[in-house]
């Protein structure tokens, strides 16, 4: 019987994913400003990915302490965001966030890096902590929030808005929680961003992807790279990527049943 390694681990470091991108472009990497110019786009590309709407492995859930009277939440990008001037434009300033990890042992601390709100549950736990009750909330755009007339009305939450800032994201709920919704939580679920490279010795880290998104990284990293020191392989290597990606993303997250209904069509009778 043939021997194997007996483990599936596989967490390149960032110089290595660097260095097999260079060698998709058929070059090498030769000086310090190679892997500084490389590790820049390699944050460009994970802020693409972001935008694509692709970080499925980066979805989490939480339970965000509801405060009585208001009804607005912030989720700065870090402590260092939180702690800084806001510009006189956003108001109210920000107050980041608290969140609770279990609710049978309640210990809050701050939730930070909320790049998007994905759905939002009113969580009642009147009843019991360890089986809570949760409503699904809608979440509506940000003209449909500025129509309703009386925002700071109070009762059951059953609506939220996503708003972003530069240094954080705020939540928006309609209705306003009272005395009798602020022992209670919105379960959330939300998309965080991918961890940047750019601290030192992070060529020697691990990038913040899981393992299926290793070759849509690299094929990624080496397109980008092309447009830089290899146009002429521009073209084969986006293609190259977005075939990578595509299959990434495919079996990254939880597929769901697919109904397909036929159309009705009814011919005009004369």
């Amino acid at each position: 019987m043939a021997t194997t390694s007996g483990t599936v681990k596989f967490d390149p470091a960032i110089d290595d994913i660097i260095e097999e991108a260079f060698e998709r472009c058929g070059v090498q990497s030769r000086s310090g400003y190679d892997l500084f110019t490389v590790r820049r786009s390699l944050n460009l590309l994970f802020a693409e990915w972001g935008n694509r709407n692709l970080l499925q492995f980066k979805v989490n859930f939480a339970n965000v302490d509801l405060v009585q009277d208001q009804n607005f939440y912030d989720f700065a990008w870090d402590s260092t965001a939180a702690g800084k001037a806001v510009s006189p434009r956003v108001v109210p300033a920000i107050s980041n966030a608290n969140h609770v990890i279990d609710l049978t042992s309640i210990s809050n601390t701050p939730l930070y890096n909320v790049d998007d709100i994905l759905s939002v549950s009113y969580r009642n736990i009147a009843s019991s902590a360890s089986a809570p009750t949760d409503t699904t909330m809608t979440k509506i755009d940000r003209s449909a929030f500025a129509a309703l007339a009386t925002k700071k009305s109070t009762g059951t939450p059953s609506q939220f808005m996503v708003q972003r800032f530069e240094l954080f994201t705020r939540l928006w709920i309609y209705l306003t929680p009272g005395s009798a919704q602020a022992s209670n939580y919105l379960y959330m679920w939300y998309v965080s961003r991918i961890d940047t490279n750019t601290a030192v010795g992070s060529y020697s880290n691990t990038a913040d992807v899981m393992y299926r998104y290793y070759p849509a990284m690299t094929a990624g990293l080496a397109y980008y790279l092309s447009l830089k020191i290899k146009p002429d392989r521009t073209q084969a290597l986006k293609l190259y990527y977005e075939d990578e990606l595509l299959r990434a993303e495919v079996h990254a997250g939880s597929e769901s049943s697919t109904y397909i209904t036929p159309k009705a069509y009814y011919p005009s009778v004369s």
